[in-house]
């Protein structure tokens, strides 16, 4: 899979950021003749209006644009399989009780419930903007779980291993669950590539990571008066969110077709 060789990329440039970044991202040299510099060979992507280096802030703007979306990713794929494997394997009230609860809270569209919950408490930390992506981004992942643990709890299999008398959290955790981690799998890998342009939104509205931590959307916000003037700025974090969520998406669709081979297309 050639698509997962560019995510492989970006994951491990985020990861050796400190050892191959050429410059400090935060340095502000006091040089005016280094401010808003088009790419060159001592700065291949530029610098930006406050002199610093954007190849350098990019790299480091990957570790915290991935890692915030991968754990807020995590966190809300944790809520979504509990909830939706807890109402799909309980039915009765517990399964009306939380499914009207999910349906209420997919009824607010995403990001205009993080917009006005960004807006009402004001910029947030790291951990704050990983709070607020999980815990608004797991309803679609309850319904989803739910739904495949209701059929899995109907298999044979499941039903000869409660009638030989095993209890029903054994079941659950022996026969249930793991049936439903392929389906959780491809959800969270879909679930990525929504929610890295959703912070990075955010962190260009100035409403998400602060400068001077450089994420791709606050990097892309440095130029966001002047564009055209110094279009390296916008271009190079631009075109890793977009290379990004599509190796994402790539791979979550092929895994959604080795999940479910009925959803293949027959060439």
């Amino acid at each position: 899979m050639k698509i997962a060789v560019v995510l492989l990329i970006f994951v491990l440039v985020a990861l050796a950021a400190p050892a191959i970044a050429p410059y400090d991202p935060r340095a502000t040299p006091q040089s005016e003749t280094q401010k808003n510099m088009p790419p060159s060979a001592a700065h291949p992507f530029g610098t930006d209006e406050f002199s610093r280096d954007v190849l350098s802030r990019v790299m480091y703007g990957s570790r915290v644009s991935l890692g915030v979306a991968a754990a807020a990713v995590a966190l809300a794929m944790t809520l979504g399989a509990a909830v939706g494997a807890t109402a799909g394997y309980a039915g009765g009230w517990t399964d009306l009780i939380c499914m009207r609860f999910v349906d209420a809270m997919l009824s607010v569209p995403r990001v205009l419930l993080l917009l006005v919950l960004v807006a009402s408490t004001g910029p947030l930390s790291v951990g704050g903007i990983i709070l607020l992506l999980g815990l608004t981004g797991w309803g679609s992942t309850s319904r989803l779980i739910r739904g495949e643990v209701m059929q899995l709890k109907e298999r044979d299999y499941v039903l000869a291993s409660r009638a030989t008398g095993t209890r029903e959290w054994r079941v659950f955790v022996t026969h249930v669950l793991p049936g439903a981690v392929p389906q959780l799998l491809v959800a969270g890998t879909l679930a990525l590539a929504t929610v890295i342009p959703l912070e990075a939104g955010l962190s260009f509205l100035g409403l998400g990571v602060q400068p001077p931590t450089a994420s791709w959307g606050n990097i892309i916000s440095d130029a966001a008066e002047r564009p055209g003037d110094t279009w390296w700025v916008v271009l190079f974090p631009g075109l890793a969110i977009v290379c990004t969520v599509l190796a994402v998406n790539t791979i979550g669709e092929r895994l959604r077709q080795r999940a479910d081979p009925r959803q293949q297309v027959i060439q």
